[in-house]
């Protein structure tokens, strides 16, 4: 099992990365955080997410769908934005966030490599 730094570091590594947390989204808190940009605001970016992860979540259940949210995907003319909701027992609540620059990325081998980082992920 990894720690958090050492998954924020591997999250990081994923060719393109610009920017990576672990958030809650019950509280909208970065646990932990890691970028290499100063564009942008990882707490800013934790918050906001997490507002787009509680409108899908609230959507899935008033649909009605029994159904969990594998990983949301944003994508902006230059970066790709990756949200991953944590599945593990003890990490309820709380999703991985990655963002890459979308000229240096490949998003279904960082989509891969999140997945990886989750399921080692120790909270």
């Amino acid at each position: 099992m990894a720690n958090m730094d050492r998954s924020l570091k591997e999250m990081m590594a994923v060719d393109g990365a610009i920017g990576a947390a672990v958030v809650d989204y019950t509280s909208g808190m970065a646990l932990g955080t890691l970028g290499s940009s100063n564009e942008l605001d990882l707490q800013v970016a934790a918050a906001g997410n997490t507002e787009v992860v509680r409108a899908k979540l609230r959507t899935i259940d008033q649909l009605g769908l029994n159904e969990d949210i594998e990983d949301i995907l944003i994508t902006l003319y230059g970066q790709y934005h990756i949200i991953r909701p944590m599945t593990g027992q003890r990490s309820k609540g709380l999703f991985l966030y990655l963002a890459l620059d979308r000229d240096r990325a490949n998003l279904a081998l960082a989509r891969h490599r999140l997945k990886a980082i989750e399921q080692d992920l120790e909270v």
